[in-house]
């Protein structure tokens, strides 16, 4: 209980989680709320790209800037830390590193998914209070309760892959280029090259973990369903959560 409550008084008594939370819920319901006025600007006659309001895009500002932000501050967690030489002093006060890395790891990662539910039934709520009436807005729930409860799921597997990322790499530029490029950029530029992108699409990591959220058909040739991508991305989290403990346990801090 002593290592849970100083990494407790770690991320409370620092800005940064505090103005990263309240990037999130900015963007969490200010983008479904713009969401909800361009798909009810459009009326009966929808232009070409306007969005279906469902779950999925009321919910896009958590799942999508939401859970990258919350995965920035899980790594800055760690690399803050070898910055200002404050690891060192946690490990001389507990010698046990895999118990620090994971109870930071799960402090980080409850907090994110608590966050990011409550995220999402605001954001639901506010799209429907604006766009609700819309002809192309489907705001129920059912057949679309995966995209609510699987987002505490997706935001706690991130935290685990941002912290494991940030133990590897030690350095915060490099953890958030590689966390920020990683999904947002390197993954949708090889799912864009044709049937080449429709292939090699089904084993990208974070790809499968969008997949698992979606309730929308995916043009990719995938040869699992849902459930099989949210089991490919623990795989993938173990083992770079499982890298991040070897090296933490055998490297200088």
């Amino acid at each position: 209980m002593g290592v849970l409550a100083a990494e407790r008084i770690k991320l409370t008594s620092t800005r940064s989680p505090w103005w990263c939370s309240a990037i999130v819920v900015v963007l969490a319901l200010g983008l479904a709320a713009l969401f909800a006025l361009v798909t009810k600007s459009a009326g009966d006659d929808p232009a070409e790209g306007t969005p279906t309001l469902d779950v999925s895009t009321a919910t896009a500002g958590v799942v999508g800037f939401g859970v990258m932000v919350l995965m920035i501050m899980a790594a800055l967690t760690v690399t803050s830390e070898y910055r200002f030489g404050v690891i060192r002093t946690t490990f001389q006060a507990v010698p046990d590193r895999t118990k620090v890395l994971v109870t930071k790891t799960f402090l980080v990662g409850v907090f994110s998914a608590v966050l990011t539910t409550i995220l999402a039934f605001l954001a639901i709520g506010v799209a429907k209070a604006i766009g609700g009436s819309a002809p192309a807005a489907n705001l129920t729930l059912d057949g679309q309760w995966r995209a609510v409860y699987g987002i505490p799921i997706y935001a706690f597997l991130m935290i685990a892959v941002a912290i494991g990322v940030g133990v590897l790499v030690r350095q915060s530029a490099a953890a958030i280029s590689l966390i920020v490029l990683w999904s947002l950029l390197i993954e949708p530029l090889l799912g864009a090259f044709g049937s080449f992108g429709r292939n090699v699409t089904p084993f990208l990591p974070f790809q499968n973990a969008s997949h698992f959220l979606s309730v929308q058909e995916s043009g990719a040739n995938w040869h699992w369903g849902p459930w099989g991508s949210l089991l490919y991305f623990v795989a993938f989290t173990a083992i770079v959560y499982g890298a991040a403990l070897i090296m933490i346990n055998q490297r200088d801090a």
